[in-house]
């Protein structure tokens, strides 16, 4: 077999930042809080670089630019956007006297101001991972505005290690920016290219000069189906690498493009001038034309991304060498490396030693994925010193299907029992008149999305309970006692809808895994979702049922304490399954069915529970939508039917809302109708209620709430600004159809900033509803 001396045989795309411990996520918190210094953020910031770089380097990746420099204190878009200067002019006062920004501005754009919405915030590619949005205008300026790429290569490199420094290429950077508000509307930030070019190819001879060998440039853009023509793909993919490659004493570049296949660009990424090239061939297929292949990369190494970087599931070690045997066959000089980056899946599957150990032999998290890449790296080199490790993957995985629980005969036969009727409802105008006359709600009614905060005291108390230090009367006491005050809080504040803010859930997915057959959860497994926010995905293995009430306890007692309605809050299948790691061996329709059955049945315990309105949450609608178009009727008509599966044994009289967020609305608003919810609840205030446009051009004739109040950020938003929303809203929707709400739940703020923006938010419904009436 052919290996590489060129690039590094064995690498990966990305590793966890946030630390093994979340030591960055606490430390970032901490410095917003005023708890520590800039310095004590940098310190610990570079202790956790610093357990990165050894951490991998004892795992194996110990060869030179094996070990990519993918830190960041939030977000990789927005360090790349930091690294060019783009910053919007809305924020142009962030940049200091040398034309640098600080820290705190970059806080700054992630977080916003009192007098500054932050970036806006949407899903990365198909992923449960959201990046923030940078804003492009005709005239925005282009410079080297930060330095920390070099700092951190040069940390490293002072440590011992000499990393790969990472950046999100420039198509894929253009292509996941949005035309500034104050640009022409026919302004593509694509046009920009040839301006950010230069600026990258300064930093690109910085970190030459620095020491840098190899530099990541990653292109995950190029294989999605997006709205430009194939023709102006190519034309920019050859524009940018010419450029950069003629760039005068700069490091080799690895052009990487995870996430899928390349499809029609393929030719043309391979025959970019860079040095490597990686292809994700985990999730994409080993190219057709070996031969066309080999003669466009003459002179570079392909990267194979062949274990998988989104998943948490062992690999398939066999298949991968097969692969590696067809591109090796071809004369084809190879490295290995993952599909997509690790920062996707938790640390390390050995810490969690409270699983099944037959359970945890099926795993393979980010560490777990570094010895996949070395055996495969070494099966390249020496095929027989691989193939005890690829017997025992493939021993393992065939032993799945045996093990009770991966498949109930009970389970399978409901599902197979299924019928049309089991997927509709009554007709909406009978709903909607039903609804009506049994709930009398005003114009405008008012609601929030579910949560609300969880305090010190909540998260202690779950805590002591899980350590048995609080029984489960003591328990469910403080539990009671925090929705009696949120009941209360509502009422003060005159919402028309309550919910009873979740005080007992630790998470909306995890909370439902929990009392869930088919699940396992972690103790460590946390990812990062966004910023400083971080989530432990459950672990969905076998087939899914219920087998008692999970909410209905709680909604009940709730209500109990009210007279206005209260909302019965689950969360929905699609969404359960985008914030869980997925069983692998069925299709992920029939997985979403069996949810959709178990939330079934906790309806109809609502409903008889006296619960009026019930909201089933599928914030994650968009995440698992396919990247190529041709795969995304397929996947709308599952993950509709899974939500009607589970919400269409409601009676008529029965309001059910949903609730959907960070999306392209526009690409999915055929599937939100479809979902046939009663009434649906939608991200808006960051775009600036952009979502209006959609739903105004779709004719969406249910109910809908467009968020008025940005949940992701500190800052309050003034009465006036949630007026101008609303009306905004109004001037697109009718206003029979509108609700109001946040944009999201309230669970990670604090109750100060809460009170006042929620005070504001019925203050602003009362000023616009008195105009309408």
């Amino acid at each position: 077999m052919t290996a590489t001396t060129n690039f590094p045989t064995a690498s990966i795309l990305g590793y966890p930042r946030i630390g093994r411990r979340r030591e960055l996520k606490k430390a970032v918190e901490a410095y917003w809080a005023g708890k520590i210094s800039l310095g004590e953020l940098d310190t610990a910031a570079k202790e956790v670089q610093l357990t990165t770089l050894n951490r991998l380097r004892d795992l194996g990746l110990d060869q030179p630019d094996a070990i990519p420099g993918t830190f960041s204190y939030y977000d990789q878009v927005l360090d790349t956007a930091a690294h060019l200067g783009a910053i919007p002019a809305r924020f142009g006062e962030l940049l200091d006297h040398n034309g640098a920004l600080g820290l705190d501005g970059y806080f700054t754009l992630a977080r916003g101001n009192a007098e500054q919405q932050p970036l806006e915030m949407t899903k990365w590619f198909d992923s449960n991972y959201h990046y923030l949005v940078p804003e492009i205008a005709p005239d925005t300026h282009f410079s080297v505005t930060s330095n920390r790429l070099i700092e951190d290569f040069e940390f490293a490199l002072a440590n011992g290690v000499r990393t790969r420094p990472y950046l999100v290429g420039p198509v894929t950077f253009l292509l996941l920016s949005k035309a500034a508000d104050n640009a022409p509307a026919d302004f593509s930030p694509l046009a920009k290219l040839d301006e950010i070019l230069p600026i990258y190819a300064e930093l690109l001879q910085r970190l030459a000069r620095a020491g840098a060998e190899w530099v990541q440039l990653d292109e995950p853009a190029l294989v999605v189906d997006g709205e430009l023509p194939v023709e102006q793909l190519q034309a920019a993919v050859t524009t940018a690498y010419q450029q950069l490659a003629a760039a005068p004493a700069r490091p080799k570049l690895l052009l990487s493009t995870p996430y899928g296949s390349l499809d029609a660009l393929l030719e043309t990424v391979a025959a970019a001038p860079v040095e490597a090239l990686h292809l994700d061939l985990f999730k994409g297929k080993v190219p057709a034309d070996l031969p066309g292949l080999k003669n466009a990369l003459a002179g570079k190494t392909l990267v194979a991304g062949l274990v998988d970087g989104h998943n948490i599931w062992r690999n398939d070690l066999a298949a991968a060498a097969a692969k590696l045997d067809t591109l090796s066959s071809a004369g084809i000089n190879l490295a290995v490396s993952t599909s997509t980056s690790t920062f996707h899946v938790p640390h390390d599957a050995a810490e969690e030693i409270q699983l099944n150990e037959q359970l945890r032999s099926w795993l393979a998290f980010a560490d777990q994925k570094v010895g996949e890449v070395i055996t495969l790296a070494g099966y390249l080199a020496d095929a027989a010193s691989a193939q005890q490790a690829i017997s025992d993957a493939s021993l393992i995985i065939a032993g799945r299907s045996q093990t009770p629980g991966v498949q109930r005969s009970e389970v399978r036969q409901r599902l197979a029992a299924l019928s049309a009727a089991d997927f509709s409802r009554d007709d909406y105008a009978n709903r909607a008149k039903a609804q009506q006359e049994q709930l009398q709600l005003p114009l405008l009614p008012t609601t929030t999305i579910g949560s609300f905060p969880q305090t010190g005291e909540i998260r202690s108390a779950r805590a002591r309970a899980n350590r048995g230090e609080l029984d489960d009367a003591q328990y469910q006491q403080l539990m009671r006692e925090e929705i009696r005050r949120v009941v209360e809080l509502q009422e003060g504040l005159g919402f028309d809808v309550l919910v009873h803010g979740e005080p007992e859930r630790n998470d909306m997915v995890q909370y439902f895994a929990e009392n869930l057959e088919g699940f396992d959860v972690t103790v460590h497994g946390w990812v990062q979702s966004y910023g400083s926010r971080c989530t432990r995905p459950s672990i969905l293995w076998g087939d899914v049922t219920r087998s008692q009430p999970i909410t209905v306890e709680w909604a009940a007692f709730a209500q109990s304490l009210t007279e206005k309605p209260m909302k019965g809050m689950l969360t929905g299948p699609v969404t359960i399954l985008a914030w869980s790691f997925v069983r692998d061996d069925q299709p992920l329709k029939d997985t979403a069915n069996q949810v959709a059955l178990a939330l079934r049945d906790e309806i109809a315990d609502l409903e008889a529970a006296g619960i009026k309105i019930i909201q089933v949450d599928e914030p994650a609608l968009r995440e698992l939508l396919p990247l190529r178009k041709a795969d995304q009727p397929e996947y709308l008509d599952w993950s509709v039917q899974a939500f009607r599966l589970a919400t269409s044994g409601a009676t008529t009289s029965t309001q059910v809302h949903t609730h959907l967020c960070y999306s392209e609305f526009g690409v999915v608003i055929d599937a939100i109708d479809g979902l046939d919810a009663d009434v649906t609840s939608i991200e808006a205030a960051r775009s600036r209620m952009e979502v209006v446009n959609d739903l105004q051009s779709h004719g969406f004739g249910r109910g809908v709430g467009p968020g008025v109040y940005d949940i992701h950020s500190p800052r309050v938003p003034g009465e006036a600004e949630v007026s101008e929303l609303l009306r905004t809203a109004v001037d697109h929707v009718p206003a029979r159809q509108l609700w109001v709400n946040p944009d999201c739940g309230l669970k990670t703020r604090g109750y100060i900033e809460t009170e006042e923006s929620l005070r504001n938010l019925v203050a602003a419904t009362k000023e616009v509803r008195a105009q309408l009436v």
